[in-house]
């Protein structure tokens, strides 16, 4: 059975919510998805994820939600991390960190879709080992999904590229994200695992990496804190569409996928965003 799966990279901010509130229905219904996976760890404000947007985004069409370094930059998705089955902060942190090592879901044909986020550890907080982790995790996942996909959230492309030679062959897909510019480099490694090193960013491309370049320049050149006020300019959907065989878990195609908004909006933030982050120098 052939499974189509769209992992969609880190949304920004309400420029990237907002655009994938246009577009993400768009694509599922001309591509034919039978799963949407989003990375929405910098979706509040640039910084976070707030239950307003959690529920938005699944009425959008995510059907899994993956997060990473910023999982828990807002306290009001903490219960939604410890009671919700669809959504995943990285696994490899502590074992008493609230959320889930993994999320499943069922497709309309029938296969069950597993996620799973890791953390890198190279210029990064720190971590447990993202390789025990994820063996520790596979025995009990592959018993449940038959296809798992791997958000691997790291800063060092070196990590990325590892994990993937790693998981290849024990995974379907394994993709990059946090650094959110998208890379060249997708393909399906020898043993039948899709693979990028970063799926790129939903969210404003005129920018540094979505917030406004003004104030990031500032804050570079002057070593003090500045906002990292959430940029508008050329606003873009990026992800990549997998089609995997649900009964041999291989991955049989790999393509990247970038839309731009057709109608400009120039908002920065809404209500949803939660009390915003002035003197944040992360992304």
């Amino acid at each position: 059975m052939k499974i189509n799966i769209l992992f969609v990279g880190d949304v920004v901010g309400r420029p990237g919510r907002h655009i994938l509130s246009q577009k993400l229905p768009e694509v599922v219904r001309e591509k034919k998805i039978d799963c949407v996976v989003v990375n929405a760890e910098n979706a509040a404000g640039g910084s976070g994820l707030t239950t307003q947007i959690y529920d938005k985004l699944l009425k959008y069409g995510a059907n899994l939600i993956t997060l990473g370094d910023h999982a828990y930059r807002r306290k009001e998705i903490i219960p939604i991390l410890e009671s919700a089955d669809n959504i995943v902060r990285p696994a490899n942190m502590s074992p008493a960190a609230a959320g889930n090592d993994f999320a499943l879901y069922q497709t309309n044909k029938g296969a069950v879709v597993g996620v799973v986020a890791l953390i890198g550890r190279m210029f990064m907080k720190p971590a447990d080992c993202p390789y025990a982790k994820i063996d520790d995790i596979l025995g009990r996942l592959g018993r449940e999904a038959d296809i798992i996909v791997v958000d691997m959230h790291a800063e060092a492309t070196s990590e990325k590229v590892a994990m993937g030679y790693y998981l290849d062959g024990k995974v379907s897909c394994v993709f990059g994200t946090h650094t959110h510019v998208t890379t060249a480099d997708e393909k399906i490694l020898p043993k039948g695992t899709a693979y990028i090193t970063d799926v790129g960013m939903t969210g404003a491309h005129d920018s540094v990496l979505g917030r406004k370049t003004e104030s990031v320049i500032k804050a570079f050149r002057t070593q003090m804190p500045y906002p990292f006020e959430i940029a508008t300019g050329d606003v873009r959907m990026s992800g990549v569409l997998v089609t995997v065989d649900s009964t041999t878990k291989c991955a049989e195609n790999i393509e990247r996928i970038q839309i731009a908004e057709t109608v400009a909006e120039h908002v920065s933030y809404d209500s949803d965003d939660g009390r915003r982050e002035y003197y944040n120098n992360g992304f």
